[in-house]
C-alpha cells in the first residue's frame, strides 16, 4: 500500500479504476470521491511486481552448467593430491565418532597454508602417538611442534590447537560443535574450515567451503557478478545462485581442478576442456 501526497492510503491497484470514476468502494466507507482535478494517481509497487510486470529471473552465470560438467570429466580420475591425501583421508576412520570429528577438526587446522602432502604426514604422526583431546592436552607445546612441523605457520597452529583442544573438553565433553557459528569461534578455525568440518564430521550442509582454488577458479569463470577479494566474498556470492545439491560437491571438484589444471601461475589452459568457454582462458 502507498501513500500518495500525505492524502491516505491507496488501496490495492484493482480498486484504482473505480476510485477514479468517482465510485465508493464496497467494504471501504473511509475512502472519499476522488477530486475530478486530479487526472492520475502515483502507484508504488515493489521492484519488479505490479500489472504486466515480468517475474525477475535469479541470476547465474552464463554456460556454468556446461563449465561444470567438464569439470567434472577431469576430476572423474580422482588423482588430485585432495583426493589421496586431503582431510577428508586424514582421521581413522576407525575410530569412536567424537575421536573422529576431533581428528577432523585438527587435520583442517593444520592444513591452512599447507598442502595436503605435509597436512598427511603430521596427521599421521600425530596419529601413531594416538590422537585424542586428552593426548593433546597431556602434550608439552615443545613435543606438539615437533611433531606438526613442518606445517605452515606451525608455532602459531601449536598455540591454537592446545587453546581450541582444552575449549572442547570444558565446553563440549572432548566432542567438536555441530554449527558453524560455534566452530568459528574457535581459536584457528575459519569459515572454510568450519564449512568442512560440518560436510565431514557431520555430514551436514551449511555452506559452500570456499578455499583459495575456489576463490580463484570461481573469479576465473566469472561464477560471480562481480570480482571477489576474498574467500568469504566468494562463498557468499556463489551460495546466491548455485544450487544447495552442489555445495558440498563443488568444493572437492575445484580444490583438485585447481591443483592440477587451474593453478595460480601458468595455469594449463591447453589441457583444460573448458578452454573454449572459460571467460579468462583467452587472457591468460
Amino acid at each position: 500500500l502507498s501513500s500518495v501526497r500525505g492524502e491516505g492510503i491507496i488501496p490495492p491497484a484493482w480498486n484504482v479504476s473505480a476510485i477514479r470514476a468517482g465510485r465508493q468502494i464496497p467494504g471501504t466507507p473511509g475512502i472519499p470521491r476522488q477530486s475530478r482535478r486530479r487526472k492520475s494517481l502515483a502507484i508504488a509497487y515493489e521492484a519488479g511486481q505490479g500489472e504486466g510486470a515480468e517475474p525477475r529471473t535469479p541470476w547465474e552465470p552464463p554456460g556454468w552448467r556446461e563449465q561444470l560438467e567438464r569439470i567434472r570429466e577431469m576430476r572423474r580420475s580422482r588423482d588430485a593430491p585432495v583426493d589421496e591425501m586431503g582431510v577428508q583421508r586424514c582421521y581413522d576412520s576407525n575410530a569412536p565418532p567424537q575421536v573422529m570429528r576431533y581428528q577432523v577438526l585438527l587435520a583442517l587446522m593444520l592444513s591452512s597454508q599447507t598442502k595436503d602432502q605435509v597436512t598427511s604426514a603430521a596427521m599421521l604422526r600425530l596419529r601413531r602417538r594416538g590422537l585424542t583431546v586428552d593426548s593433546v592436552l597431556q602434550m608439552d607445546d615443545e613435543t606438539l611442534g615437533q611433531i606438526i612441523y613442518p606445517v605452515g605457520f606451525w608455532r602459531n597452529k601449536v598455540k591454537y590447537i592446545k587453546q581450541t583442544t582444552a575449549i572442547l573438553k570444558q565446553k563440549y565433553g572432548g566432542d567438536i560443535p555441530s554449527t558453524v557459528e560455534e566452530l568459528v569461534q574457535l581459536p584457528g578455525v575459519g569459515p572454510k574450515m568450519a564449512h568442512l568440518a560440518m560436510h565431514i564430521a557431520w555430514d551436514s550442509v551449511a555452506g559452500i567451503a570456499v578455499d583459495t582454488h575456489v576463490h580463484r577458479i570461481s573469479n576465473r569463470l566469472k561464477w560471480v557478478k562481480k570480482e571477489t577479494k576474498y574467500p568469504e566474498e566468494t562463498r557468499v556470492a556463489l551460495e546466491e545462485w548455485l544450487p544447495r545439491d552442489l555445495w558440498k560437491e563443488i568444493n572437492w571438484l575445484l580444490v583438485g581442478f585447481g591443483q592440477q589444471t587451474c593453478l595460480p601461475v601458468n595455469p594449463r589452459c591447453s589441457q583444460c576442456l573448458n578452454q573454449d568457454i572459460c571467460p579468462a582462458a583467452k587472457r591468460l
